[in-house]
């Protein structure tokens, strides 16, 4: 697929500079995650996903079925949901259980469909993957259907994220 092969030659073109930005805030993030699972006292995820407050659907609070696209979700079990029970909903409607290929650009290129292509009808790298790097500068959807030229996310792109834990 094109798609997924231009992924991967965008990978090579990732500045340096970028993936060791990644890497110290990925440091940063396990720390703060082993700081939970020790307060939490419990398996190595379920203190991390316990602290998670919204559906990975769409951000809508973990309270009540999503509001918010995709609507109802999940539509199995009874709210309030916990992280995991939504996480697992998100992807399995996605069909991820179903990808048997796991390279990197594939992921990214799963990654970017999750999150839509929306940024590639405005020739804008999807800040979701890009974001922090040398390929990506300004632009993003500030919510559903609202694209600002000028935005810039605060976000780590995924793709800076997953290169950097490749090359530990």
């Amino acid at each position: 697929m094109e798609l997924i092969a231009d992924l991967g030659k965008k990978l090579t073109l990732l500045d340096q500079a970028a993936l060791l930005d990644a890497a110290d805030m990925l440091a940063d993030a396990s720390a703060e995650l082993e700081k939970a699972i020790a307060a939490a006292k419990t398996g190595p995820f379920d203190g991390y996903l316990a602290a998670m407050e919204e559906h990975l659907h769409n951000g809508d609070p973990l309270q009540a079925r999503t509001v918010h696209v995709p609507a109802g979700r999940p539509a199995a079990a009874s709210p309030p949901f916990t992280w995991r029970q939504s996480a697992v909903d998100a992807l399995t409607l996605k069909k991820f259980q179903e990808v048997a290929d796991w390279s990197m650009p594939r992921m990214l290129y799963l990654l970017e469909k999750y999150n839509g292509f929306g940024y590639r009808m405005r020739r804008v790298p999807t800040p979701y993957l890009w974001s922090f790097s040398n390929l990506y500068e300004k632009g993003k959807f500030v919510q559903d259907g609202r694209f600002d030229s000028e935005a810039v996310s605060k976000q780590c792109g995924a793709a800076l994220m997953l290169k950097a834990v490749a090359e530990g």
